[in-house]
């Protein structure tokens, strides 16, 4: 006795989330359209693909006549976003076939985020390179006012914040709260990232929202000490 419709309506979501290419391949064979079904999540099968990298499934679902490699999810997401967020550049095979198939690195998700914002915050550095190398701007602030590069503070990558100084990334923006990407290196305690800002030409002497200078940020003296002997070293004044 056959399931009920309901139950099978998201049959090719569930295989490709639990990496079943086989059932994907003979779902899509005896319904071709099932790659535009949306799930509760606003979801198409090859979202999900991409979630649980699952090469095979992607390159099926990349190979039918209407794939749309830009095609985005309830919250902005496309799949070249979702591949990027992986954690451990572990997505990176999965990046470059959809950009093989022309995916948009500048498009944003609801928040205004893009592939570059996610990777960054992953520590993801080969695929920033990716990214980069096939058309992402440094320079895209989502809707909180952030460039990637505050998120490269943030989470306290050396290698990420060059790369997108490189890139043209600006050193001194500002986001919503008035904070600096030097600010958010020094609030979350990565004075090594600090350092690093203030050598390509972080300003000092810029305040957040509530008035504070970055530097007033350190969670500790011993982040605040480190900083003011290595910018000593570098010959750069913090007073």
């Amino acid at each position: 006795m056959a399931a009920p419709e309901t139950e099978n309506k998201y049959a090719i979501h569930e295989a490709a989330r639990d990496g079943r290419t086989q059932v994907v391949e003979s779902l899509l064979n005896a319904n071709p359209k099932l790659d535009k079904v949306v799930d509760q999540d606003e979801r198409l099968a090859i979202h999900w693909a991409c979630a649980f990298n699952h090469l095979d499934i992607v390159k099926l679902l990349a190979s039918t006549r209407s794939f749309d490699p830009d095609v985005q999810d309830g919250s902005g997401w496309t799949p070249l976003m979702i591949a990027s967020s992986l954690k451990e550049n572990s997505g990176e095979v999965v990046v470059e076939l959809l950009l093989s198939k022309e995916a948009d690195p500048k498009i944003v998700t609801n928040t205004g985020a893009t592939a570059l914002h996610f990777a960054v915050s992953k520590g993801n550095l080969e695929i920033c390179k990716i990214l980069l190398e096939h058309g992402a701007s440094a320079r895209t602030k989502d809707k909180r006012g952030q460039l990637p590069i505050h998120r490269a503070a943030a989470v306290g990558s050396v290698p990420i914040l060059k790369l997108l100084v490189e890139n043209k990334s600006p050193v001194n923006a500002t986001d919503m709260d008035g904070m600096t990407p030097l600010h958010h290196a020094i609030s979350e305690g990565h004075a090594h990232v600090a350092v690093e800002l203030l050598k390509a030409g972080a300003e000092i002497d810029k305040k957040d929202r509530d008035g504070r200078l970055a530097i007033e940020c350190a969670p500790d003296n011993k982040v605040r000490s480190y900083i003011v002997k290595a910018a000593e070293r570098e010959g750069i004044e913090l007073d």
